[in-house]
């Protein structure tokens, strides 16, 4: 019809649609480092656990069920870095809103799991996971030996 406009198409190119689809939600590489070292360190721990705080269901990428301990490792892209996280230029419509949500959900997501009893650590993927390692076993022992 005259007057309307066609809504923009969007044509990803093979070597974007390749990378999208590599994209993981669990086992990335700086949280696989991040549960390697802590594994060596003998800490034992879940991935990938469901865990239901209210009407939140987020599924950590490390929990430590006892000491109920959240863990996640946030890509700088995915969820904004301030220090690493930019604005697509392509689809900007599409991808602004997209990570804006994302933002939105993981805050969502720590205020529910604090409000539930839990102790959530955050890291960005860019962190040194020895580092990482380091506060998530030290926050871990600190809540061991509170129970005790």
């Amino acid at each position: 019809m005259e007057g309307e406009q066609e809504a923009p198409q969007y044509v990803l190119t093979d070597g974007r649609r390749r990378n999208m689809r590599a994209n993981r939600r669990r086992d990335t590489g700086p949280e696989v480092a991040v549960r390697s070292i802590l594994h060596a360190r003998g800490f034992r721990y879940r991935t990938d656990y469901r865990i239901d705080a209210g009407t939140a269901r987020p599924r950590p990428d490390i929990v430590f069920t006892r000491q109920r301990v959240a863990v996640f490792i946030d890509g700088c892209f995915w969820h904004s870095c301030p220090e690493h996280g930019r604005n697509p230029q392509n689809n900007s419509g599409y991808w602004t809103p997209k990570l804006l949500r994302n933002r939105e959900r993981d805050e969502a997501q720590t205020e529910a799991l604090t409000a539930s009893g839990w102790h959530v650590l955050r890291a960005w993927e860019h962190e040194d996971p020895a580092q990482v390692a380091d506060r998530v076993g030290k926050a871990v022992i600190e809540l061991r030996q509170k129970a005790q």
